[in-house]
């Protein structure tokens, strides 16, 4: 069984092949940059060049696409964006013209003569990666499944904080699965809030295998998982330090028992480890979470949970986990089959367990007969 797994984060989009056949170890992996930097790279070319720009396609992840777009703007050279485009930089479209980017319909877009730049935007592209591995001489078209994870804010209406409508949709998952794997649907059954996770669920729509879509620290979470050092507690902590979001969470036999979600350059080693204690120890509050700009927290169990040095029950992952680095907490980051970058992959070949039932009994053998680990116990439904 092969299943590809893509976990699109602000810097890279790391790829994996997962082949049940093979040892975890010597599946085929790419670490390339992610779809946002492309953009950001193509926009600031056209600025250096003094050409206009047009940004056509769907909504997808922002940050250095949306800066790019923004400073082609504040250099009073011309840019125009059809409004699911336009939608990467605000969901309100109002504040992007704001911004000094035109709207425009999709038929005008493509009215445009050839020296106009024409950057379509999306964050999945199954082509592209076709290619690559074709490249190789390694086929796709025998995939029994594609898994994606991306970061959603969700579609928050305008009345209410994009950091607040986050956090509850994150609550009410928890509350209702308790599972690592409530954040991972197939693609029929994204939640119609999560616009940019929907609009991967489009972009593959020609797909003729099932395609799963996660939440990406939920899925670097569930693959941290899978690290030996994890294999020693019934009750741990796993803390996934993003480039643009920190969200951690407190495991144990019976399920999640808590987690909290903050905005990582908001934070410093001090600050962090203050977070982490207080998960820890349950006495985190959702209502200073948020006042301290964060997104919340959730504490669903009042058994404290040691963080006794040097026993690893703190695991990090994610591409700023330095920031722990010389921690007094005692932290063992994470290398789950032997590669941090890949951690977001083998948790979206997990769920793709729980969202495929015909596929569990294969993957969960595979995940687990490298390592001995088996089916982490919060994942068994």
């Amino acid at each position: 069984m092969k299943i590809l797994a893509v976990d699109i984060g602000t810097g890279t989009q790391d790829i994996l092949l997962f082949d049940s056949r093979l040892d975890v170890e010597n599946a085929f992996k790419l670490v390339l940059p992610s779809p946002t930097m492309m953009v950001h790279r193509k926009i600031q070319q056209a600025t250096h060049q003094q050409a206009a720009v047009v940004l056509t396609g769907t909504v997808m992840g922002g940050g250095p696409a949306a800066w790019a777009a923004e400073a082609h703007a504040r250099a009073g050279l011309p840019i125009y964006a059809t409004p699911l485009a336009a939608a990467t930089i605000n969901d309100d479209l109002s504040k992007v013209e704001a911004l000094g980017i035109q709207i425009i319909d999709d038929e005008d877009a493509a009215q445009f003569p050839p020296e106009v730049c024409q950057i379509c935007l999306r964050d999945f592209d199954f082509q592209i990666i076709l290619e690559v591995f074709q490249k190789f001489h390694i086929p796709l078209d025998d995939l029994a499944a594609v898994a994606v994870a991306a970061f959603d804010h969700g579609a928050a209406p305008p009345e209410i904080s994009d950091r607040k409508f986050r956090f509850d949709f994150i609550r009410n998952q928890i509350l209702e699965y308790n599972s690592l794997s409530g954040f991972a649907w197939q693609s029929r059954d994204i939640p119609k809030t999560l616009t940019r996770l929907r609009a991967i669920g489009e972009s593959a729509k020609d797909l003729h295998v099932p395609l799963i879509v996660m939440d990406t620290a939920p899925a670097a979470v569930l693959g941290a998982t899978f690290d030996p050092a994890a294999k020693n507690h019934d009750r741990i902590m796993i803390a996934n330090v993003g480039n643009f979001h920190t969200l951690a969470f407190r495991l144990g036999p019976d399920g999640i028992e808590g987690l909290f979600e903050h905005h990582t350059g908001l934070l410093d080693q001090v600050s962090l480890e203050h977070y982490l204690l207080s998960l820890a120890d349950g006495t985190l509050s959702n209502d200073n979470t948020f006042e301290d700009h964060g997104h919340g927290a959730l504490i669903l169990s009042d058994q404290p949970l040691q963080m006794d040095y040097p026993d690893y029950n703190l695991i990090v992952t994610g591409p700023r986990r330095s920031m722990l680095a010389g921690s007094s907490l005692g932290v063992h980051q994470a290398v789950p089959f032997g590669d941090m970058m890949l951690a977001g992959c083998f948790g979206l070949i997990a769920a793709t367990a729980d969202c495929v039932p015909d596929y569990s009994e294969i993957i969960h053998y595979s995940l687990g007969k490298i390592n001995g680990l088996g089916t982490p116990p919060w994942e068994i439904h």
